[in-house]
């Protein structure tokens, strides 16, 4: 079954020798995707989606492809209010063919459904099923049909990502010899949405908290900081990247979106705009620094468990005191009868475990050292009683999950154990934060690796009575509602907040209109709480969809419901970047170059892991980790052999693809 999405509004014409988009997935984040490859980069899409609705989400009235055409429908008259009055005769079958989204329904992503998706003349394929093994079977598919198609593949299992991408990318050089290096390295990637989601919504939880972008071997960190005072200026750090939205005077006046107007957040302000932007916050790139080698993969799981999780603090205590109490008997009877020390203790274990002979004719002293000791004895027996007992208690039930211990405060309530709330469960613990999960389902993924890192977790349905109560949610410092199913995470909020006022609230809605009600209703009445509405696939879809278009996408900061991006791109073939100073390249609101690649053109990395760069270039500025020059000098002039790194916005970097794309195919 076909269908076709009005035409986007003044939209530039592609070539029709540059090839189509294809993105296949089951869930929002294959909407939100093919949203973005159209309406932001101009692409022309085929989106397959199963048919019918998902049984996983019977919350949802409509069917895949409805939901996606009343999606498309929405960001259409959105464009059409933004672009003028259209562009003409969309209907006809011709400009659908050629300008239209084309929505397919194949209950799988076989042979035949990415035939007729056009697989083989696609210049991308994005594989985005909530399915890991889906994704794989599909992706080995679309290599033979298309060596050369883009793969871009969703996985949750970060191991088996990175040899899937090195297998791929192996199968493209062999059937391709010519393909070129650069191509090569974009052939295949990789990405997860749970690891793009996940430390945003970390961020969330916490008060002026930073934003870190991590390449491989780089460390970006991003600050959110409160309004200067009056008379004081606000450190820019290495650049201000953006301005917070203006909500001291209306809590309910802007929601941060792109619909926020002039009150909304700005991102990529100039130094007029920074100046002026009184009573705003603001998002600074604050350090950049070399990481560390990667921390390994945290087990889902573990057989075993340390001392101090089997027997209990009492019990640790009395075997200390009964420890010190022979300690101190074997230095006395070493002080009093002169005895050697390891004899002397030798003698007292023995009295201890009443193995000694009785100190008959012996001196008085000795006497009564082998009484205490025979005390020392009694009190052992009960202490290894006890410690066995516990132990086999301890192992029986050291799978069992943890409850909220008694007198806690100052925790995150985590709602939902899935994809997402794992690793924003993780993100939160590397962060020393406390956690407390609610999760409905006892077999739930992150289960596992709750239990292994001692996280307290209630088993129920956060719509029944008790359930967040049981959770400490009077005495938690935020609430994050992480579950797929958009009324839960709304009712969970709404009884969190009529417990406490005050509390810091994140949810997790995907519904645009949906979100920017719930955010201004929500402000309203609880002006003195912070309130975030978060998507995930709005957060993740601007990184797979840069990924499509053959960029290596470095991160992504969310500055409230915006998105704003950081790439590496090659200069050559951009005439907004190059021969170029520095100064004149940089665009407000939609891009900026902040470091310069002075890496060999034939050592350069897609990870911008480099080998000690060479001497820096005339007007660069200070050198930082990964061969990188920051702080590059306003009046250097871009090289069409430069690569840069930018900060873009979703718009921005889709103007710069698309005119390199437009003089390419001329």
């Amino acid at each position: 079954m076909l269908g076709h999405v009005p035409p986007l509004p003044q939209q530039p014409q592609r070539s029709p020798f540059s090839g189509h988009m294809v993105v296949c997935g089951d869930d929002a984040l294959a909407q939100r995707l093919a949203v973005e490859l159209r309406y932001v980069y101009g692409e022309r899409v085929t989106l397959v989606l199963p048919p019918g609705p998902d049984p996983r989400r019977p919350e949802l009235p409509l069917t895949g492809r409805g939901r996606a055409a009343a999606l498309f429908g929405r960001m259409s008259s959105a464009m059409s209010r933004n672009g003028g009055n259209g562009a003409g005769n969309g209907d006809s079958d011709t400009n659908a063919g050629v300008e239209a989204v084309r929505i397919l329904q194949a209950p799988e992503p076989s042979d035949e459904a990415l035939e007729e998706a056009g697989v083989d003349t696609a210049a991308a394929l994005a594989l985005v099923y909530d399915d890991d093994e889906r994704n794989i079977r599909a992706a080995l598919t679309a290599r033979r049909l298309n060596p050369r198609v883009r793969l871009v593949i969703r996985l949750y299992n970060r191991k088996l990502g990175q040899h899937l991408e090195t297998l791929l990318d192996q199968a493209a050089a062999v059937a391709s010899p010519g393909l070129d290096q650069t191509a090569l390295d974009a052939s295949t990637t990789v990405l997860s949405d749970a690891d793009t989601a996940a430390p945003a919504l970390a961020a969330t939880a916490l008060a002026g908290s930073s934003k870190v972008i991590q390449a491989e071997g780089l460390l970006l960190r991003a600050a959110e900081r409160t309004p200067p005072r009056d008379g004081q200026v606000a450190d820019p750090g290495l650049c201000t990247l953006a301005l917070l939205s203006s909500t001291t005077h209306d809590p309910a006046g802007t929601e941060g979106s792109d619909s926020s107007g002039d009150e909304g957040p700005r991102l990529l302000p100039d130094q007029t705009e920074v100046a002026a932007a009184t009573g705003r916050g603001t998002v600074v790139l604050e350090a950049v620094s070399q990481s560390g080698p990667a921390s390994p993969t945290p087990r889902m799981g573990g057989r075993g468990a340390p001392l101090s999780q089997i027997f209990s603090r009492r019990l640790r205590w009395s075997a200390l005191g009964v420890g010190t109490a022979v300690l101190g008997l074997a230095v006395a009877s070493t002080f009093t009868t002169g005895d050697d020390p390891l004899h002397a203790a030798y003698l007292t274990l023995l009295d201890l475990f009443a193995m000694g002979d009785p100190a008959i004719g012996d001196p008085t002293a000795r006497q009564i050292i082998q009484l205490l000791s025979g005390v020392a004895g009694l009190m052992l027996l009960p202490l290894l009683v006890a410690g066995v007992l516990e132990a086999f208690g301890s192992l029986r039930t050291v799978s069992s999950l943890r409850r909220p211990p008694r007198g806690l405060s100052g925790h995150v309530v985590l709602l939902g154990l899935g994809k997402i709330g794992t690793r924003v469960l993780v993100r939160l613990r590397e962060l020393g934060i406390p956690v407390v999960c609610v999760e409905d389902d006892p077999d739930a993924r992150g289960i596992p690796v709750a239990r292994r890192l001692h996280v307290p977790v209630v088993i129920g349905d956060v719509t029944q009575e008790g359930v967040l109560e049981a959770a400490k949610i009077r005495r938690s410092r935020a609430l994050l509602a992480l579950t797929s199913i958009d009324t839960t995470n709304l009712e969970a909020a709404l009884y969190a907040r009529s417990v406490k006022p005050d509390l810091r609230v994140t949810l997790r809605l995907f519904d645009d209109e949906f979100a920017t009600a719930v955010y201004r209703t929500l402000r309203t009445a609880h002006p003195q709480a912070l309130t975030r509405s978060r998507s995930v696939s709005h957060l993740a879809a601007p990184s797979f969809a840069v990924a499509m278009m053959g960029r290596q996408i470095l991160g992504a900061v969310p500055v409230e419901r915006k998105v704003m991006l950081f790439a590496a791109i090659e200069v050559a073939g951009h005439p907004q970047l190059e021969g170029r100073t520095v100064e004149q390249a940089f665009r407000s609101g939609a891009w900026r170059v902040l470091a310069l690649d002075v890496a060999p053109t034939a050592d350069r990395r897609p990870d911008l892991a480099a080998p000690v760069p060479p001497p820096q270039a005339p007007g660069a500025g200070t050198e930082r980790p990964g061969g990188l020059v920051w702080n590059l000098h306003p009046g250097y002039v871009l090289q069409p052999t430069d690569r840069v790194v930018i900060a873009a916005t979703r718009r921005g970097l889709a103007e710069l693809l698309r005119r390199r794309g437009s003089l390419t195919h001329r």
